[in-house]
């Protein structure tokens, strides 16, 4: 085994570890409960991630400084196997209560590919679900998956890097999982900065539906869940079996999660309330959501659908990703599904807590269009002045970083499409193309908004489809395409070198 494939594998085995320690702090939740059916569940899941975690991280000792491309390959598989490991308590307690009167809900997940499902939407921050009443689960299952979704909302990657002692490919495991801005100077402040942050905002998302009027239970979930713009919830209906006050004071909740973490920390510690307007992205966030909120009441306005307090948390959701959800999306018009499947395509801010383009992204896209049509219509010795965000930069600058966003959206959209052309041969009939359009920009933008398709009667093929959706959004596709590039390479090289042995022999 190489250093290099070795370095890889230490790495992934630190992060295997995630899985294993929320087992152990979800214990006292089963015991607290009486749920003592999901207390082996949780060793389980515990013994595998700290065998495996451990056996590859003193296997492997033959280390190097890991790069760029390592850290890259790191998240990809970190991403797809940590949901792997995720998904034992909903299988093995599905598997315990096999033989008893427990509700569908718990005993669909009997199904390997349901149970994997569950855990892919956790960690990725999707909130798309296999049980057709949440309310049914147990309360421990209830909390795993919030659970994933609050740790899924800022990384596995973050999570760990806030917990060890820093190290020099320490940026790169950072800015693997598609994170870019920095707080502070180094990566183990910036990160340890994001989760008091994370902290903070989660208990005031708790205590402020405890105020207005939710259970405990419902309010710690949905909190957690709210916070991370996962979308997970413990109702049938989401945030639809809630009242009016309760679907208002959501709102602040879901925007805090669409706004940077490095805002936050102007915010409050620094008190500059003022970069909240001064902030291009930002800016760009607040005028998608006024205007994209008025267009969609117009449309539904026009069809004589969905009351304007549904409208505007529908919207608000998909912007920001949330994925709660307090209407049947099956009955709006396509229009009004198009206009939410535009708004889980673009996201929130960059460098919180949602899926999607993100907006600074958008942003640079945007710019780079209108530089163009400037280009085009300037007089011989006019200058085009190139500005991002109140910085001035080069004309190769602009056009480098206008040229990556314009890649990575390339990307997003054929792989958007490859699903949307996949999905559609595989759902019933009664669907339609602007459900599936919505369906699959809401699993790659790791949103949760459903129009009805996502349930345990898909075929098993249209459940990993979705999940591949899910994988892809997360890690902002370029670690996904360089994993399966090396994969590539590897059974090539490995099928060159038996072929050459046969020819020998």
């Amino acid at each position: 085994m190489t250093a290099h494939t070795q370095t890889i594998l230490r790495n992934l085995g630190v992060m295997l570890h995630v899985p294993g320690l929320m087992a152990v702090v979800s214990l006292p939740v089963a015991w607290g409960f009486g749920e003592t059916v999901v207390v082996a569940p949780l060793l389980w899941t515990a013994l595998a991630s700290f065998g495996v975690g451990q056996g590859l991280y003193w296997g492997c000792r033959r280390t190097e400084t890991t790069r760029l491309h390592h850290a890259m390959l790191i998240a990809a598989l970190s991403w797809l196997l940590v949901p792997f490991i995720g998904a034992l308590p909903f299988w093995l307690t599905a598997q315990a209560l096999a033989s008893s009167q427990a509700p569908w809900s718990v005993l669909l997940f009997q199904v390997p590919v349901n149970a994997l499902f569950e855990s892919f939407s956790g960690f990725t921050g999707t909130g798309l679900t296999m049980a057709p009443k949440p309310s049914e689960l147990l309360h421990t299952l209830q909390w795993w998956r919030s659970f994933m979704e609050w740790v899924g909302g800022v990384g596995v990657i973050v999570l760990m890097l806030s917990i060890l002692k820093p190290t020099a490919g320490a940026y790169r495991l950072f800015y693997s999982e598609g994170r870019e801005e920095k707080i502070f100077p180094t990566v183990t402040s910036t990160v340890r900065t994001i989760w008091w942050i994370y902290l903070l905002y989660t208990a005031f998302s708790i205590v402020l539906l405890l105020g207005l009027g939710m259970p405990w239970w419902a309010a710690i979930n949905h909190g957690m869940t709210g916070v991370s713009t996962g979308g997970f919830g413990i109702t049938d209906n989401s945030i639809g079996d809630y009242d009016t006050l309760i679907k208002l004071g959501v709102l602040p909740i879901m925007l805090l999660g669409a706004i940077s973490f490095s805002m936050h920390y102007e915010v409050l510690r620094r008190r500059r309330w003022r970069a909240l307007g001064e902030d291009a992205q930002h800016r760009l966030l607040w005028g998608f959501l006024l205007g994209g909120a008025l267009l969609l009441w117009l449309e539904n306005w026009w069809f004589g659908q969905g009351h304007v307090v549904d409208t505007v948390f529908q919207w608000v959701s998909a912007l920001t990703t949330a994925g709660f959800q307090t209407v049947n999306l099956h009955e709006w018009s396509p229009t009004a599904k198009l206009l939410l499947s535009l708004a889980m395509i673009s996201g929130g801010a960059a460098g919180s807590t949602v899926g999607g383009l993100k907006l600074f992204r958008v942003m640079l896209l945007k710019q780079g269009l209108s530089w163009r049509f400037r280009r085009v219509r300037m007089k011989p010795d006019e200058v085009v002045a190139y500005k991002i965000d109140g910085r001035n930069l080069s004309e190769d600058e602009a056009y480098r970083v206008v040229e990556g966003a314009s890649v990575l959206a390339s990307l997003w959209l054929v792989v958007l499409w490859v699903g949307i052309l996949m999905l559609i041969h595989l759902v019933p009939e009664r669907f339609s193309l602007s459900d599936v359009i919505l369906e699959v920009a809401s699993a790659q933008g790791n949103v949760g908004l459903s129009s009805g398709i996502t349930d345990a009667s898909l075929p098993p093929l249209a459940k990993i489809v979705l999940m591949v959706c899910m994988w892809v959004g997360r890690l902002e596709i370029i670690p996904v395409l360089i994993f399966l590039t090396a994969a590539y390479r590897a059974v090539r090289g490995r099928l060159k070198r038996t072929s050459a042995t046969a020819r020998e022999s």
